[in-house]
């Protein structure tokens, strides 16, 4: 009798988990299999001034319906505690481990998975993470004026306390001031302590310049740069007076040639005139004056021409009516005489 029993309740269960049929169609069954789900991806803890966050993707194919949970290690522990708060995480959550990281020196991991009310997905880690080395520092606020040939720059970085009592101003450590000038874009960097006032000399005053900054903590070389701040280093002149000037400078140098010019004019109208009256009367006398000594000078040649010619006529005529004979030589020679004169 208990035999038939345990053969009749043997055939009702078989027959209760047998998919049912309907219209030829099967119409639900028992499913006991249990399939795992995709693990996340892209992993990632990002820190902005000491503020850290876990950022993650789903895996391809997660259901809607799907929860993620975060847990994080201390190295030197090497036990693994979960997150609260990070528990049951929706696909596009992210999970803020800056109350967890306690201590910036030291080392920590997360990792991530996901899960529905009857599966789950493989552990995902992170990369090692080190809140100090690993943040980013923002740029400080910046404040910049001009003083001649220099200029100040003045830095303000946010109030903010963190954990183990660290003020986020401890952070900074160095400030790189990237400076160009906007004229020709010459540029230098200045690498400086970081102090809340700071002067950058040896500059052009009148000129404008713009100077970009980045601050630097002790262990880390993360930073992003702030945006351009430009001034000049002193006030420049403006161009409409630049202009009035230029123009005035102009007016002045066509007076000062007219001024010459009629200068000029007036001065060689006089001169003309006194070369007119005084230099050309003595001019006309120094020529009357050369002529009367050239005629003077041809009349006194002609009349000792004449003279000679009559002196020498008459002893010609003494020598022939002469009773004394002179010597033959000088008979002859005063023959010659006498006929040269003759003719």
């Amino acid at each position: 009798m208990m035999e038939l029993w345990m053969l009749l309740l043997l055939l009702h269960l078989h027959l209760g988990n047998s998919p049912r049929i309907k219209d030829g169609e099967e119409v639900g069954s028992l499913n006991v299999s249990c399939v795992s789900l995709p693990a996340p991806l892209s992993v990632s803890i990002s820190s902005f001034n000491m503020q850290h966050i876990l950022s993650f993707l789903p895996g391809p194919g997660t259901p809607s319906d799907t929860h993620f949970t975060v847990e994080v290690v201390h190295l030197r522990k090497n036990s693994w505690r979960q997150v609260s708060g990070c528990l049951e995480l929706l696909a596009e959550q992210t999970c803020n481990l800056t109350m967890v990281f306690k201590d910036p020196y030291d080392h920590y991991q997360a990792r991530i998975k996901a899960f529905t009310s009857n599966q789950t997905s493989n552990w995902t880690l992170s990369g090692v993470f080190q809140p100090l080395s690993d943040t980013v520092l923002e740029p400080p606020d910046v404040t910049l004026s001009g003083c001649g040939n220099c200029l100040i720059v003045q830095l303000a970085v946010p109030a903010r306390k963190l954990l183990q009592n660290l003020q986020l101003k401890e952070l900074y450590k160095r400030v790189i001031f990237h400076v160009q000038r906007t004229r020709d874009g010459a540029q230098f960097t200045l690498n400086l302590p970081y102090n809340d006032k700071n002067e950058i000399t040896y500059l052009q005053p009148g000129v404008e310049y713009c100077v970009t900054v980045s601050a630097r903590g002790l262990f880390n070389s993360n930073y992003i740069p702030s945006k351009p701040y430009c001034a000049f280093t002193s006030p420049p002149s403006s161009k409409s007076s630049n202009a009035l000037y230029v123009v005035f400078i102009l007016l002045g140098v066509f007076c000062m040639l007219g001024f010459l010019f009629i200068g000029l004019v007036v001065y060689g109208s006089q001169l003309s005139s006194e070369l007119i009256t005084e230099h050309l009367p003595r001019s006309l006398l120094n020529t009357f004056i050369q002529g009367r000594q050239h005629r003077r000078a041809q009349l006194e040649f002609s009349g000792h021409f004449s003279a000679s010619q009559l002196h020498g006529s008459a002893n010609c005529l003494l020598m022939a009516h002469s009773p004394v004979q002179a010597l033959k030589s000088s008979s002859e020679q005063g023959a010659g005489d006498c006929a040269l004169a003759l003719t």
